[in-house]
């Protein structure tokens, strides 16, 4: 049996757009998920990049005020 997902809106490119909202730059961030989604898929992401790519993720946040 086929599992079904709602449809969600998408970049451009295919990426959903929860995905790059809230980044300080939203179109590396998608750039960076499309590559790391190729890796991951082609079984080439290791562990290291894989840890260097969550910190980099972190950093990229807009962080909000707090009021």
């Amino acid at each position: 049996m086929v599992r079904k997902f709602k449809k969600v809106a998408k970049t451009k490119k295919g990426v959903p757009k929860k995905y790059v909202q809230g980044a300080k730059n939203p179109k590396s961030q998608e750039a960076e998920i499309k590559r790391t989604a190729k890796k991951y898929k082609e079984g080439t992401l290791t562990k290291a990049e894989m840890e260097r790519i969550a910190k980099k993720r972190s950093k990229n946040v807009k962080r909000k005020k707090a009021s």
